[in-house]
């Protein structure tokens, strides 16, 4: 999948390893300084337990256009539970307040809408995090509930549906 600034692809077998193996110290050509981030190492070691999530409907790495690097993860946790599907993605610092992460789930969510059965993609995010809830925001999703803090950490529901033939 392409976008104006972006390539959101699969991930491979051998990239889920790579990326959980990694310790921090000589990174293969194709990775942004600061990648794999935390989230990416955590999706990464979830793969090979969640299968689906390596196909169209799943995880994918999102790779800048112009650089050829990858800059972070985004994915779908398939499969859809009674016409929801959960999105999740994060971008690596030195590519933060680009717009990549508000553009990759844009796209995967709009993707996400016509798998058969799908009717609304959903996102949660932790109220700390403004910027996460920006992204959301801009990318047309629409708060549903909130969850009270508790120690300090509420979290946010966000979610966009597929549009009515009509309106």
């Amino acid at each position: 999948m392409t976008t104006e600034r972006l390539v959101l692809r699969t991930w491979t077998a051998a990239e889920a390893l790579a990326v959980s193996a990694h310790e921090g110290g000589t990174r293969p050509d194709g990775w942004a300084a600061d990648f794999p981030a935390e989230g990416d190492r955590v999706i990464a070691s979830l793969l090979g337990d969640n299968p689906a999530w390596l196909g169209a409907y799943g995880h994918r790495l999102i790779t800048e256009r112009d650089s050829g690097l990858i800059v972070g993860s985004i994915g779908l946790f398939w499969p859809p539970h009674e016409g929801l599907l959960e999105i999740g993605y994060g971008v690596v610092a030195s590519r933060r307040g680009r717009g990549y992460a508000t553009e990759a789930v844009r796209a995967l969510a709009a993707f996400a809408l016509t798998a058969p059965g799908v009717h609304t993609v959903t996102a949660g995010v932790e109220l700390s995090n403004p910027a996460s809830v920006r992204v959301l925001e801009k990318a047309g999703f629409q708060r549903y509930d909130t969850t009270p803090a508790q120690d300090n950490e509420g979290t946010a529901r966000f979610r966009t549906t597929r549009p009515t033939p009509g309106k």
